[in-house]
């Protein structure tokens, strides 16, 4: 037997497709996989078949007439053709988490492309597709021209590559903001936006901290569990973390937690790096994006005793610190933001 892929457009009226699979079936061809592209000539229909090693690309586009299919395509399939094409999709959008400048090459496996090509100039035209030619915007400048001449590109393969497209800009732009922080003794930190990817790295940093650092950063509501710092990480409500990390390793985690206009700010550091400047600098970032983020003000609750976070908020304009028992809490406002014009809330971190 010999795989082959088969393109054929029928008419998007029901039993269609059966007439076309049955007239495969009697010449023994089995559908391994099949895909359904809507499109305004009709049903574009996608076949992988397993058909007999004597069978001819004449014979299989009789087949196909005699099914009522039209503008036939036909070729041989390679053994990876077995991946259907919403895993392959998956499959590259992975790849392309840890690898967004390998767009080009993604495009080229997802629409078995013939050809590829980059362009500097930014696009004077719409992106779209013809029947063999996509036009796609590079996220980190230019355009891509996808160019394929058998079988016509279809709506759905443009919607795919357009998300891919999307994806590979959104890593990029993730990226970019990756920031090399030098500190006063030398030493180089690594300051980006967290992802649920960090869990492992994040729970590390947890599992090496002293308990004196845990009880400052969570109040004594203990180590949180995998489901609490997986919230942490990618935090809902237009929130944010940021990791500080020396090497592969997080030292130092971040969290601007959002409740409408006001925020909640908390940091735990790796003993080692405390009184580094390693918060300060965390800090004052979440500062910044919240001032972007048109927060009203930020809250920050610590012990008593947390010397060092209380200067650090004094430091970034933190007003009068409200006690309750071995709690404070101190007040950010920010600067031209709309008032917040409700109580300070309590502790979500």
């Amino acid at each position: 037997m010999a795989l082959w892929r088969i393109r054929a457009t029928v008419d998007d009226r029901p039993g269609y497709l059966s007439v076309l699979t049955a007239s495969l079936a009697l010449r023994s061809v089995n559908i391994l996989a099949v895909q359904v592209h809507t499109t305004e000539a009709g049903a574009v229909d996608d076949f992988l078949v397993d058909a007999p090693d004597s069978m001819t690309e004449t014979e299989l586009l009789t087949a196909i007439a005699k099914g009522r299919g039209r503008d036939a395509f036909v070729a041989r399939a390679e053994a990876q053709g077995l991946v259907d094409q919403p895993t392959r999709a998956l499959a590259l959008a992975g790849r392309l988490v840890h690898e967004p400048d390998t767009l080009a090459e993604a495009l080229v496996t997802l629409l078995d492309a013939t050809e590829v090509r980059w362009r500097p100039e930014p696009l004077t035209d719409r992106p779209g597709y013809e029947a063999a030619r996509m036009i796609l915007a590079d996220p980190a400048g230019g355009s891509f021209e996808v160019l394929r001449s058998l079988p016509a590109f279809t709506p759905a393969e443009y919607a795919r590559a357009q998300s891919l497209v999307e994806l590979s800009g959104a890593m990029l732009r993730r990226h970019q903001e990756q920031t090399v922080l030098l500190l006063p003794d030398g030493a180089e930190l690594v300051l980006r936006a967290a992802t649920i990817d960090d869990l492992d790295a994040v729970r590390d940093l947890h599992a090496r901290g002293s308990a004196a650092s845990l009880q400052r950063r969570y109040l004594g509501s203990g180590v949180p569990s995998d489901a609490r710092l997986a919230r942490l990480l990618e935090p809902a409500g237009g929130g944010r973390t940021l990791l500080a990390l020396a090497g592969d390793r997080v030292v130092a985690m971040g969290n601007l937690l959002a409740e409408g206009d006001l925020g909640e700010i908390a940091m735990l550091v790796d003993d080692d790096w405390q009184r580094r400047g390693v918060g300060t600098a965390l800090l004052r970032r979440l500062y910044a994006y919240a001032e972007q983020s048109r927060f009203a003000a930020l809250v920050a609750h610590t012990a008593a005793d947390n010397v060092a976070m209380l200067r650090t908020l004094r430091r970034l304009g933190g007003g009068a610190a409200e006690r309750d028992g071995t709690l404070v809490s101190v007040t950010l406002p920010i600067a031209g933001n709309r008032p917040a014009g409700r109580q300070t809330p309590a502790a979500f971190g």
